[in-house]
């Protein structure tokens, strides 16, 4: 296309935004406008992509960061014929694939949701990631960012990752335009104040007035030819551009156009203008899956070992067996054990550094490739990545959580260090999977597992060693638990997963010596939850006590609770967990101190059962 051709498109792209959203009575019109000879250079001149196979391994990939200029995105959809005015003017209506912020879920050029700011640069790094070390295919990533979201902490984490892994296969379009939704952004127009920040972390960047298309289609030529860095385009635009009284104007951020008709008038009018978007080279497969069996450690019973140990052990196994799964650990691969992965298997191993959000968001963007990613760090420190994680949710993007040092048993360190809030923050994402393994045998087999399931999948590991009691052919399917002892006679069930297992096997023994049958289940599902079992236990057994090492709110014994929601009677219930301010002491100073130690939960049990024997 020519200039004049460039610059009509741009204008179809804003008739199209405002239409959209007028024809929704909602949505970000505005912020389509500024952007849209951005988006007319790239589509035209500059993006590879065939739409009718969204998962061509040489197609580039483009991550629309400020979401909420969905109207633009759908607008560039039907300019290259992927879809039509008709469903264009669905936008935001019920049933619509066309949604106020894009997902994957229902369209399949869309790489990451997004409209929460500040994660599609993150998340683009991670596909570039997987572009540059492991297809090398040869598909640039381009990410379309707001000046607002540049505000938030996430996109300096993905800035410096992505220039110190020397990402040339990334561009960011920074949509300039000054206005964010409540007034002006902190930097304005300071094109050079944006420039400074990405230099610093070792960006190749540009500075160029949005909407002179020749301008923009040059910057575009010069991001793709430099090597060794990532490149930051920075466009000046306006917000609203082309319509009078609307340009540039505070006050109009989420709005549809107050005389959408009398704008499109301004702007030309509709056109039908078609883009004969350049189509990809030819590339091979990303990757071959192994679909075979995968040679997964073993332990011996009554061996001691850590489950943060079998868990490094069983993914390196893993790694071996399958040519898909990918590592990624945030500066704590020693105390984790992906350290075992990336000794045996370099290549696929991502170190993210202390930057929670990019490690989740990394691994985001390798799902979205095709990798099965497995991300570790503390289970405390996940908690800072947990919008990331949320939207991942959003994206139906396959991820496997680990969170390791969980709960008071990690000892001296203190409450910092202690996850005692993930089993509840994982248990609320959207079709969330969340494990808990009490040994080794158990936690290489909920680890080999985790890889076949979809969604995002949290694994919690722990710190100590402890007991092997599972012998090494033992399955553990997912949505089920483990009856660890149980008679005709029992009057009590303690429902135990991870350390508290072998709390409740010791209380149980106690309780035995004094007469007190008890029943003992190994809840290593806590999402989904085994509801016969329980509802099974609770009916024979009429007296529960669940423990935990993790704050009560939210974890096992609010996952108990949830098989009987369907107006099944409540059995006695008693639930232990972590309810005081932890300090430094010894594990076992920990869970005394905690109330979930055997003694603490023996006496709860024999309370509970004395009560039931009174009433």
């Amino acid at each position: 296309m020519n200039t004049g051709e460039l610059t009509d498109l741009g204008q179809q792209l804003r008739v199209d935004s405002v239409r959209a959203a007028a024809a929704a009575g909602s949505g970000h019109p505005t912020s389509s406008m500024s952007a849209a000879d951005l988006m007319a250079v790239l589509l035209a001149h500059h993006l590879h992509y065939d739409f009718d196979r969204p998962a061509h391994p040489g197609n580039d990939r483009f991550v629309l960061s400020k979401g909420h200029a969905s109207p633009l995105l759908y607008s560039a959809y039907k300019a290259a014929g992927a879809i039509d005015d008709e469903e264009l003017l669905t936008f935001r209506k019920l049933g619509s694939r066309l949604e106020g912020h894009p997902t994957p879920q229902r369209l399949p050029w869309v790489e990451t949701a997004t409209g929460s700011l500040g994660q599609g640069l993150p998340v683009g790094v991670g596909i570039a990631l997987a572009g540059k070390r492991l297809d090398r295919t040869g598909y640039r990533t381009w990410v379309l960012c707001g000046d607002s979201e540049l505000a938030e902490g996430s996109v300096w984490e993905a800035a410096e990752h992505a220039g110190y892994e020397h990402l040339d296969n990334l561009t960011v379009i920074v949509d300039v335009n000054r206005l964010g939704q409540r007034g002006p952004t902190r930097h304005g127009h300071d094109l050079d104040a944006y420039a400074r920040r990405f230099q610093a972390f070792d960006w190749h960047t540009i500075e160029v007035d949005g909407h002179d298309v020749d301008a923009v289609d040059r910057a575009y030529g010069e991001a793709a030819s430099t090597k060794g860095q990532p490149t930051a385009i920075l466009a000046r635009t306006l917000k609203g551009k082309g319509v009078e009284g609307v340009q540039d104007r505070e006050g109009l951020h989420g709005k549809p156009l107050p005389e959408a008709e009398e704008a499109v008038t301004a702007l030309g009018g509709p056109r039908a203008i078609r883009v004969r978007v350049q189509e990809p080279p030819a590339a091979r497969m990303l990757h071959s899956v192994h679909t075979g069996d995968v040679d997964l450690p073993r332990w011996d019973k009554g061996e001691e070992v850590a489950t943060r140990n079998a868990f490094g052990e069983a993914l390196t196994a893993l790694g071996t067996g399958r040519g898909d799964v990918v590592a990624l650990d945030g500066e704590v691969g020693d105390s984790t054990r992906a350290e075992f992965f990336a000794k045996e298997h370099p290549d696929r191993y991502f170190e993210c550094y202390i930057a929670e959000q990019q490690l989740v968001a990394s691994a985001v963007g390798l799902a979205s490739r095709g990798w099965v990613p497995y991300a570790t760090t503390f289970a405390a420190f996940l908690t800072r990545a947990y919008d990331f994680i949320r939207m991942a949710s959003v994206s139906g993007s396959g991820i496997n959580l680990v969170g390791s040092h969980a709960g008071v048993a990690i000892g001296q360190d203190g409450p910092s260090q202690m996850g005692l809030e993930d089993l509840a923050m994982m248990r609320a994402v959207h079709g969330s999977t969340v494990l808990y393994p009490c040994d080794a045998n158990q936690t290489a087999r909920l680890v080999g597992a985790m890889a076949g399931l979809e969604g995002v999948r949290y694994l919690r590991t722990s710190r100590g060693e402890s007991p092997v009691i599972y012998a090494p052919d033992e399955e553990f399917p997912v949505g089920g638990s483990k009856v660890l002892r149980s008679s005709g006679e029992d009057r009590l069930t303690l429902v135990a997963a991870g350390v508290t297992v072998h709390e409740a096997l010791a209380a149980a023994e106690a309780l035995e010596q004094e007469g007190i049958a008890v029943r003992v289940i190994d809840l290593y599902s806590v999402k989904p939850v085994d509801r016969a079992t329980l509802r099974r236990a609770a009916e024979e057994t009429g007296c529960l006590v669940t423990v935990e090492d993790h704050h009560p709110e939210g974890g096992i014994g609010d996952a108990v609770l949830d098989a009987f929601t369907d107006g099944r009677p409540v059995p006695r219930l008693v639930r232990l967990g972590v309810r005081t301010m932890p300090g430094s002491a010894s594990p076992e100073e920990q869970l005394r101190a905690a109330g979930i130690d055997a003694e603490s939960v023996a006496a709860a049990g024999r309370l509970l059962v004395e009560e039931a024997v009174v009433r």
